[in-house]
């Protein structure tokens, strides 16, 4: 059993993965843990006039970074989002949801624009 200190560790070290591997692709970091009453974004980006508002999640393995997110939490993203999104979303800007999955010596899985479809 991890403490809830390593596992808050993992977190941030897999944002920072996450950060770089955004900003590689172009995206330019605008904020990072933003909480609100209705949930919390990991990172915010801007690429040109889309913005993402992007959950992060660290697993320490494919299987379970595949099966890391799931509609009750892609639900609290998308309210987190909806929430920060006058602060954030400029007029004539596409804001999205994206996830980002991590997980040692894979790939991140980058899944754009997630909805609950």
């Amino acid at each position: 059993m991890t403490s809830r200190a390593e596992r808050e560790a993992r977190g941030r070290r897999g944002e920072a993965l996450a950060a770089w591997y955004l900003r590689f692709k172009g995206w330019r970091i605008v904020a990072r843990r933003i909480k609100t009453p209705r949930g919390e974004i990991d990172l915010i980006a801007r690429r040109g006039r889309t913005v993402a508002f992007v959950e992060v999640k660290w697993r320490a393995s494919a299987r379970e970074r595949d099966c890391a997110i799931d509609p009750w939490r892609l639900r609290r993203v998308v309210a987190a989002a909806e929430a920060l999104a006058p602060r954030f979303v400029r007029s004539g800007d596409e804001p999205r949801v994206d996830v980002l999955l991590l997980a040692p010596g894979h790939l991140p899985r980058h899944i754009v624009n997630a909805t609950l479809a």
